[in-house]
């Protein structure tokens, strides 16, 4: 089943026309249960990696909830997300890439306490033989390691909420109001950025925005993905929830008595710093696209 996020319930670039410029596109993944092979689009899933290429392992320091100490022991990497340049319209691959492959280790790492990812651009008709996923380590974070899920890709328009300049946002704070009090529609919740695990467009924090500079040349780096906590919240649901999750129309119930809404929340089931979520950033501009990342949780 392919998943259509419903289309915006104002006109979102005639009632505002100074977001025009701001408009980006970005790749709904909606994540569902289910059993991915490892030649198939996934949240969590087994990746088309080559058999004579070793499975990443980290190596640095790291950490448990449970335990304080740190620990430098090599433990395996685990899938976080595998798409494939097909199904990603909008999303700029390297020359000669057709996959990306998003793994992380599911411990906390460093001052931000979060996993520590790693990505991989590739050619998938050059894999060959596969080499087999590992399990991830039986110690890891429980809440750091994706269910398996497969992924229907969806390319939407979204605006910034809060990589909104100040200035911009100041300037049309009376008219989000005034929007709010004759529809109930409120901006930064049900019109501006897409929830969810996504590729480009704009991260989805939780916090204020934390845009890190290549190390290498000094510019800013763009967003490659946001790996959140849930597909949506308890408000936004309402614009950005999928319409094949929807309860049906006639039905009374609660939100959340719906099996497909409810399933739609958290299937991978992460759970990262409560309602968080980890951003990763890559630079276009070195040959070698370096990564880097930030995490923040609600």
């Amino acid at each position: 089943m392919t998943r259509h996020t419903p289309p915006r319930p104002v006109d979102v670039e005639k009632l505002f026309p100074e977001l025009m410029p701001w408009r980006r596109e970005t790749l709904r993944l909606h994540p569902r249960t289910g059993e991915p092979s490892c030649y198939d689009n996934s949240v969590g899933g087994p990746l088309l990696w080559p058999a004579e290429e070793p499975w990443p392992v980290c190596t640095e320091e790291h950490y448990t909830f449970d335990d304080g100490t740190p620990s430098e022991a090599e433990v395996s990497l685990v899938p976080i997300v595998q798409l494939h340049q097909a199904d990603a319209p909008g999303v700029a691959f390297p020359p000669g890439c057709d996959l990306l492959q998003v793994l992380w280790c599911p411990f906390n790492h460093g001052e931000l306490f979060c996993p520590l990812p790693r990505v991989y651009w590739r050619a998938a008709g050059d894999v060959g033989a596969v080499h087999p996923t590992p399990a991830a380590p039986a110690d890891a974070e429980e809440n750091h390691v994706a269910d398996p899920c497969v992924v229907h890709p969806e390319q939407v328009t979204e605006y910034p909420s809060h990589d909104l300049p100040n200035e911009l946002a100041t300037s049309l704070e009376q008219r989000f109001d005034r929007l709010e009090e004759e529809t109930g529609w409120f901006y930064y919740h049900h019109l501006a950025d897409a929830p969810g695990i996504k590729v480009g467009g704009y991260p989805g924090w939780t916090q204020d925005p934390v845009w890190p500079d290549c190390t290498s040349c000094g510019q800013a780096m763009e967003h490659l993905l946001t790996v959140a906590s849930g597909e949506f919240d308890g408000s936004s649901w309402f614009t950005w929830l999928p319409v094949e999750d929807r309860p049906a129309a006639e039905s009374d119930a609660p939100l959340f008595d719906s099996e497909t809404a409810s399933a739609a929340v958290d299937s991978p089931g992460l759970t990262l710093g409560d309602m968080g979520g980890v951003y990763i950033f890559e630079c276009r501009s070195c040959p070698e696209r370096p990564i880097d990342h930030w995490f923040d949780c609600s």
